[in-house]
């Protein structure tokens, strides 16, 4: 490193390499970093503020002394480089020019004599601030649009859909169930229509649907399964597994479980998760550039959004069984004790989807048990006869 007189100020001279954005080839150069003649006010002008002096980065060919090219430092910024090298390009000049200063000392020294990049530094700096905070709005936009709009638009698109579409959906859905009975692949465990047991939950299930505006009734079946779980369909079909029977040890606990399963199809959560389903993975996809939701962060963003579906959805299929509770006279808070038995039972195994479809969590037992409370002053029955508590209990055997 040197420095000369080119004018009126010192030039500093260094080694580098140059890229000139056309070529793939690099050249070995010298670098002249200098100030030209005075800008500004004419001869015998005023000016104010004072006249600056333009500094440039000379670009030449150390052999022969031959200006290659000159670069003002107006347009000068660095562009990424490991931390021991420099490297310079111009802003919206030739797209790939690049002058390489790979020795540190050096480096350092051309960073001092170019203010400029500090100058330029800070300002990504501030447009990265910028940028975290227009992302921390529209992250803010993203979770009140999905915690206020997507529920209330589902609900809406669901109201506009005639209930007859549910039993479309359920013919899609239970399909392959059918299906698998028909072949003897899943098995009922009571076929028959008129048996007491199936005439009994037929009975409770018409009582439960009361006053429903839906055009179809429900219908339970109890299927041969070593999974307890419950499930109902879009369109009123209901399945109970015979492992989730095993574990009922009251008329109390069956018919809780039923009257959940009716509050879901009352309600029509399942046409409600098909159409937030859809919402809310399109929402995602815009928000992360991912229309096809393949992604990792897409699928994630998803399963988080529909989680929170699901809590509102269980917490309206309970209310819908203290409505119930009230109306027929059964102990709506005996689900409480049935899911804490299973969750005992089975911790720890998440093939048991009982338990992902229906936590019960701190806040559903509450509203249970208060539930429970709101009506003590009432004759509670069980929710099923005796006998027919018998045939259900033992379809199965």
């Amino acid at each position: 490193m040197h420095a000369n007189r080119t004018g009126s100020a010192d030039a500093l001279c260094a080694k580098a390499v140059f890229y000139d954005g056309v070529n793939a080839v690099s050249r070995a150069v010298g670098i002249k970093i200098q100030r030209g003649e005075p800008v500004g006010a004419g001869p015998g002008e005023k000016s104010s503020p004072p006249p600056a002096m333009t500094q440039f980065v000379e670009i030449f060919d150390p052999t022969f002394a031959r200006k290659i090219k000159s670069w003002d430092v107006a347009h000068l910024c660095e562009a990424p480089s490991r931390p021991s090298e420099l490297r310079l390009a111009l802003r919206g000049k030739t797209l790939g020019a690049r002058l390489v200063i790979a020795d540190p000392n050096m480096a350092r020294t051309v960073r001092r004599q170019l203010p400029v990049l500090m100058m330029h530094r800070r300002l990504r700096r501030r447009r990265r601030f910028r940028n975290i905070a227009f992302a921390s709005l529209a992250l803010g936009a993203f979770v009140a649009t999905f915690v206020f709009g997507i529920p209330a638009w589902s609900e809406r698109i669901v109201g506009l859909i005639p209930p007859e579409v549910d039993t479309q959906l359920e013919e899609n859905s239970v399909g392959q169930i059918d299906n698998a009975i028909a072949i003897g692949r899943v098995q009922l465990c009571d076929p028959d229509p008129n048996s007491v047991a199936n005439r009994a939950m037929a009975r409770f299930v018409g009582l439960a649907m009361q006053g429903s505006a839906l055009p179809y009734p429900a219908k339970v079946q109890v299927l041969k399964s070593v999974r307890p779980n419950a499930f109902a369909f879009p369109g009123g079909r209901i399945f109970y597994t015979s492992a989730l029977l095993n574990q009922t040890r009251s008329p109390d606990e069956f018919a809780g479980v039923m009257a959940h399963e009716i509050g879901h199809i009352v309600y029509r959560h399942g046409m409600q998760k098909t159409v937030f389903s859809v919402g809310s993975g399109l929402l995602v996809g815009l928000v992360l550039g991912d229309m096809t939701s393949l992604s990792g962060a897409a699928v994630l963003g998803t399963r988080i959004i529909n989680s929170s579906f699901s809590r509102d959805a269980e917490r309206q299929a309970d209310q819908y069984v203290s409505r119930v509770a009230a109306r027929v006279g059964f102990d709506s808070a005996a689900l409480v004790g049935l899911l804490d038995r299973i969750a005992r039972k089975y911790a720890g195994n998440r093939a048991v989807a009982l338990l992902d479809t229906h936590p019960l969590n701190a806040e559903r037992r509450a509203a249970l048990e208060s539930s429970r409370n709101s009506v003590k002053d009432r004759v509670v029955k069980p929710g099923f006869s005796k006998q027919e508590w018998r045939a259900i209990s033992s379809m199965c055997t």
